[in-house]
Formats: structure tokens, sequence, C-alpha cells
């Protein structure tokens, strides 16, 4: 993992946020090629999920629409949602070491006094009586700062879905079984952020909810489920690393009648798993408690079964954050025969630099026959040009940054008008037409 976040900083892809002032703990900054990676899999989440989402049980596609809510909503909203009362973490502090850990997670951490201990386990280990600590960061809306103007960043995007539910219902002519999407930054108060960016402070969510009836409900938490992993498994995730774990009943939370998390084997966690998706059965209470808080009928009238409702709603939620994560750690390969050590094998797809053009030498024209294929292609794609240093190492930048295909214009591109074509994963070279590069990666990319 340390080679990993070493790597993520030396090409670009996560830095410390205010790293020149020494980091802030639980906050981080994504890079230019860190931001173009985010973007590619929020965009395919996107058009997946709202754009052409899937077909249905019944062989027709589903109905699905997008959203993007305010990070501060009405503070009452946390109030209906169970925010503000119960959105808290049992932790408890170490009086010998000062350290604070989660009372429920206390195997996770190490002992700061003995490494190879577990929190305490070691006998220098003193920890008080679990304490609740609220997660939610609170802030103040005006120019007056009392409990009157208190506001709090969102902990999650689902609830902006929930207090747009009867807008959308208005607007946008949807009928049950339908679903809203969001993708947006959410704020937890970690005590204790860890592992890279899997536990952060200030994070990004991609949530859909689902609106159903409750007689279908366990049908769509069982689509949902499924459909969900096949998403995870079409970005190149190793099957071998991802797995499904029911909730047990005592971890459920309180409003959910079923949950069960998409895990996937990440170092820190290697031979267990960790989380990366929930899909939770949430029934039918965030309605229920903001029709009583909001005193706004949120009822759903159901023409084909003439009868009048709350739905019951089924919710896909991942971070954005740790899909990022995920995708680099599978990605992350390790190959002694090259110059650069190791590869980055990310789905073409999703690659930040779809593909690299090099002159294989600085003068000849070959310069300027690069610059011709390159403002070519990125009309289309993510693509760079590199004139700097030797041909090998030009190769081993783009294996750390996961590039799939890179282009040389050499000698014989002048004469027959064809380059060489080199591919990541596998390094087998072939000529191809000049005029055929952009064919091939549509090809090859999917696009």
């Amino acid at each position: 993992m340390d080679q990993i976040v070493a790597l993520c900083k030396r090409r670009g892809l996560i830095y410390p946020a205010s790293d020149i002032y020494g980091g802030l703990n639980g906050f981080w900054d994504y890079g230019p090629l860190g931001i173009q990676l985010k973007n590619n899999i929020r965009d395919d989440w996107w058009r997946r999920m709202v754009e052409c989402p899937p077909i249905g049980p019944d062989g027709e596609p589903l109905t699905l629409v997008g959203l993007d809510s305010a990070i501060i909503q009405h503070p009452e909203a946390w109030v209906a949602s169970g925010h503000v009362a119960g959105f808290n973490d049992p932790m408890v502090d170490c009086r010998k070491c000062k350290n604070r850990f989660r009372a429920d997670q206390l195997a996770d951490y190490e002992c700061p006094n003995k490494p190879s201990k577990r929190a305490g386990e070691h006998d220098q280990c003193d920890l008080t009586e679990p304490r609740e600590f609220n997660l939610m960061f609170e802030s103040h809306a005006g120019a007056i700062k009392d409990e009157s103007s208190k506001v709090y960043l969102r902990p999650e995007t689902a609830q902006g879905i929930f207090l747009n539910y009867k807008n959308i219902l208005d607007t946008m002519r949807v009928k049950v079984p339908f679903g809203v999407a969001q993708i947006g930054k959410a704020f937890r108060n970690e005590v204790t952020p860890r592992n890279f960016i899997f536990r952060s402070r200030e994070f990004e969510q991609m949530e859909m909810e689902w609106f159903c009836h409750e007689d279908d409900s366990q049908q769509w938490f069982e689509f949902w489920k499924q459909e969900r992993m096949q998403w995870w498994l079409s970005l190149g995730v190793s099957s071998d690393d991802l797995t499904f774990r029911d909730h047990d009943e005592d971890e459920l939370a309180h409003y959910s009648r079923a949950c069960v998390d998409i895990e996937y084997r990440y170092p820190f966690t290697a031979p267990g798993y960790g989380e990366l998706e929930g899909i939770a059965h949430r029934g039918c209470f965030d309605l229920t408690q903001h029709q009583e808080h909001a005193r706004q009928k949120l009822e759903y009238f159901d023409q084909q079964r003439n009868s009048t409702y709350l739905p019951n709603v089924i919710e896909p939620a991942s971070g954005l954050s740790r899909g990022v994560l995920v995708l680099i750690c599978d990605a992350y390969t390790v190959d002694e025969s090259r110059p650069s050590k190791l590869y980055m094998k990310f789905h073409p797809r999703l690659a930040p630099i779809k593909a690299a053009i090099f002159p294989l030498v600085a003068r000849d024209g070959m310069p300027e026959a690069a610059k011709k294929l390159f403002l070519e292609l990125r009309q289309r794609y993510a693509v760079q040009i590199d004139v700097k240093q030797n041909i090998g190492k030009r190769y081993a930048r783009m294996d750390e940054a996961g590039t799939p295909y890179c282009f040389t214009i050499d000698g014989e591109t002048l004469t027959d008008q064809t380059v060489t074509v080199r591919d990541r994963d596998t390094l087998a070279q072939e000529r191809i037409g000049i005029d055929r590069v952009a064919s091939f990666l549509a090809e090859k990319i999917g696009a």
C-alpha cells in the first residue's frame, strides 16, 4: 500500500491536501491524472444509471433521472433523517498514548506503543469507556453565528433526493417504479481517518434511490444487488477480489430492512475485504419521516393499483472516492521485466490517458507528424504528446500512468505513413497506417 500511495503522488494521481503545509488529516487532492480517472468512473456510472439505464426484469428500460442537490440543506432535514440524534460512532481514548479509536473496530488499529499488537491488547493501553461522537460537520448560514443559523454539511447525498422526491413526481411525469441518481460531495467528521482515501473526511458518493411498491421491493433489492456487482466487473475489477456480504441484524441501520455490501480485497484488508458499495432496503422510513416533519403529503397515487402509498426505497450507494482507490489497487501490476518495474492495468475505457504519441527523435519532421496526429486524436480522447528523453523512459512513464497504447512516429512514418503501436499489457508492437489510429482506438476503447 505504501508503494501505491507513493506512485499516486509521483504520477499525479492523488496528493495530500495542503501538502506544502504538511497536509491535513482526512483530506486529499486529486491531481491531473487522478481527476481524469475519477471523472471517467463518474461518467461511466452516470451513463449506465441515468442516460442508458439497465433493462428491468420485464424486459423494458428502467426510468431513472438525475439530480444535483445542495450540500447544505435545511437543518430540520437532518433531524427528520435521524442524523442529528443518531449519526454517531462509539469512540474510546487511550490515557497512555493519547490516541482515539473506534470502540467497535479496535482490531483494525495498531497499538501506537507496540505496532505488533492491536489497540487495547498491549499492557500499556488504558482505554476509557466508549463515548458517542457525532460525525456531522457543523457550520452557520448567514451573518449571525448562533443556534438559529446552525447548518450541517451533508454526511450523505441521499437526503437531497428524498427532499426532491415530490418535485420530481410533479415535474418529470415519472411513475413508480423509478429512480433518482446523484453524484456529489459528502462530509463526515471521522475521528480517525485512515488507509489513504478509503476513510476520509471529504469524499464523493454515487447514490441512487429506487422508489417501488412494497410488494415488489424484495425483487428490486435482488435486481440491484446483481446489477451493481456486474457494473464493477465491467470496469475490469477482478472477480476474485469482489464479494457480497449480508449485514447481520445487529449491524443494520435503524431504517434498514436489509443491506448487502459489495466488498473488495484491499491491500490493507487482505486476506479479508472492506466495503465498496452498499445496497440497502430502506423501506419507507425516509419519506415517512420527511412527510411528518415537513408536514407535506408525499404519498404516491398509483393509477394501476388504484391505491395511495409511500413507496419503499432500494438504495445502491457507492463511494466514488473508494471506486478510485479500488481501480488503482486493482490496476497496480508488478513486472520486473520493465524499466518501470510496474504498470497500471486500467481498463482502456477508464484510463486517465488513452494514448500517447511519441516522435522517435526531435528532428526530420517527426515532431510535426506527431503533433498533427495529436491534434486529431485529442478531439475525441484524452491523449498526450511527449518528445523528451529516450523512448524507453517515455514508455516507462506511460506504464506508470496506465496508458494502454503508445504510438511512435519514426523514419518509416514519413515514407509509408505507418506508425508503431505498443500495447501496454502485452508489450506487443505492430505497425498500422497513421490514418487508422483513430479507428484503432475506437475499436479498442469502445468510444
